[in-house]
């Protein structure tokens, strides 16, 4: 059933909503790195002088220039790493954006979800981000010891943390925090499946900028559908 959740929400992906969410979320990073080059090779020219003298060399120029060139590979480089995450950290905050066209499509009978503001959704994502790099620091260790598995277990330790993030995301647009705690304890073993199925994408170049979306796409599928199958059961 859990696939079935995925496979609506790789059916949905060119809805506009959906590539309008993924669109600013690419801008917005590309905007933000270039900003952080931008500020390093101005603080490169405050600090680092335009001449430098040298025992036995004598005077050099253009130190400054040199290296805010230098550092253009660097942030190339930097950007690799940079990119998924502050990618996932800007779409995060449209993220409620992508329930709302999974629900308008599938779900057209729902009384209208509780709004969670930019200010809320901001805060949210940056918890999250700081999170899942904390995290995925201190498994670095792990990651280095036991080698052979390190995918294995990068993939449990982000479906935990993946898995919590979308189901808090979208439980909380139909209940309070408390009623989104129970939600997610009542189904904990399918989040976390569900949150290592997302996770896997994780380790795929550009299809990893894709995660966030279908994270949340599919996991209001999820909440939906276990939603009904309780009211059946109860």
């Amino acid at each position: 059933m859990i696939f079935d959740d995925f496979l609506k929400a790789v059916r949905q992906l060119s809805d506009p909503r959906f590539l309008r969410v993924l669109l600013m979320g690419l801008a917005l990073t590309i905007a933000l790195l270039i900003g952080i080059y931008w500020v390093f090779a101005l603080t490169i020219g405050w600090l680092v002088p335009d001449t430098m003298t040298l025992p036995w060399i004598g005077e050099i120029g253009g130190i400054d220039t040199a290296l805010s060139w230098a550092a253009i590979p660097v942030m190339l480089v930097a950007s690799i790493f940079l990119m998924v995450p502050v990618a996932s950290a800007f779409i995060g905050i449209f993220l409620d954006q992508i329930a709302d066209a999974v629900e308008d499509r599938h779900y057209p009978a729902l009384p209208p979800a509780r709004q969670i503001g930019i200010a809320e959704s901001l805060v949210d994502a940056a918890k999250f981000l700081g999170v899942l790099i904390a995290v995925n620091l201190v498994a670095l260790i792990a990651y280095i010891l036991f080698t052979p598995i390190a995918p294995v277990l990068f993939w449990v330790v982000n479906g935990v943390l993946l898995g919590r993030e979308y189901a808090q995301l979208v439980a909380l647009r139909r209940h309070d925090a408390a009623g989104a705690a129970t939600f997610r304890k009542r189904h904990r073993t399918q989040i976390f499946a569900a949150g290592v199925l997302m996770a896997v994408p994780l380790t795929i170049p550009v299809v990893n900028l894709l995660v966030p979306i279908l994270g949340a796409a599919t996991f209001t599928h999820l909440y939906h559908r276990l939603s009904r199958d309780a009211r059946q059961t109860g």
